[in-house]
């Protein structure tokens, strides 16, 4: 499938997940969300992790993180989400912006962030240089690179490869997570990697149920060649699906 072909069936499947998402009651997500968080707060990488990132979620149309932000801070955990920030970069020389992850202080700073206008909480630029970072570049600074042990990522759409058996995600559509994992990937020291030479850090993703799409739903995701392979998800009817070489070292 050439790019063309390839950002024409994404488009067309985002509209259609669109509309699917938007018939699902709030108390279903909230349901789902609940379902979610049991099965992480019992899944061993979870458990063991000292560091998580984690995306900070809309009111709808997507596994609520609330719950899993506040008991990870509570269980003593370092916990980093997302921020966006101008890359320095010219156009055309790459992304203008980019994603990072950088640490929550408690609590306390997570209820005081503000929401923007998706209602999602959203680091201030103010306090940014006060918060540890995943990947230890911002704004044309440097500093410490900060290695994860799970990041918690979001999307529209999944399924699963029926050649590679692995999971498949659909994003937005502005490649954030896909570079940022791009960036974690390079700055990763030969000690933080796995034999296969990928960071060992673990990428699960959280799903509503009706955002996975069944091998007989004539739906499928399309990937390519810079889309980033995850290792598990979670969905919303408590299942956790994972790919055939997960645990840090899938292909």
């Amino acid at each position: 499938m050439n790019s063309a072909a390839l950002n024409a069936a994404k488009s067309q499947l985002r509209s259609f997940m669109k509309q699917r998402l938007a018939n699902i009651s709030q108390d279903s997500i909230v349901a789902q969300s609940s379902n979610v968080f049991l099965s992480l707060s019992k899944f061993k990488p979870y458990v063991d992790a000292k560091r998580i990132a984690v995306y900070l979620s809309m009111t709808n149309g997507e596994i609520l993180t609330d719950p899993i932000v506040r008991h990870a801070l509570s269980s003593g955990k370092e916990v980093f989400v997302p921020y966006l920030h101008k890359s320095g970069l010219q156009p055309g020389d790459g992304p203008t912006r980019l994603m990072d992850m950088v640490s929550l202080k408690d609590v306390e700073d997570y209820e005081s962030l503000q929401r923007d206008k998706w209602g999602i909480p959203s680091i201030d630029a103010a306090t940014i240089h006060q918060r540890k970072r995943s990947v230890g570049e911002l704004d044309g600074k440097r500093s410490e690179d900060v290695s994860l042990d799970l990041i918690l990522l979001p999307g529209v759409a999944f399924d699963i490869d029926p050649q590679s058996n692995a999971i498949r995600r659909l994003g937005h559509g502005r490649g954030f997570y896909d570079y940022f994992l791009h960036r974690y990937t390079l700055a990763a020291s030969p000690e933080e990697r796995t034999l296969s030479g990928r960071p060992a850090v673990l990428l699960y993703a959280l799903a509503l149920k009706e955002q996975f799409l069944a091998p007989d739903s004539g739906q499928f995701v399309p990937v390519g060649p810079h889309d980033q392979p995850i290792d598990g998800l979670f969905l919303g009817d408590g299942q956790i699906k994972e790919s055939e070489n997960a645990n840090g070292d899938a292909e």
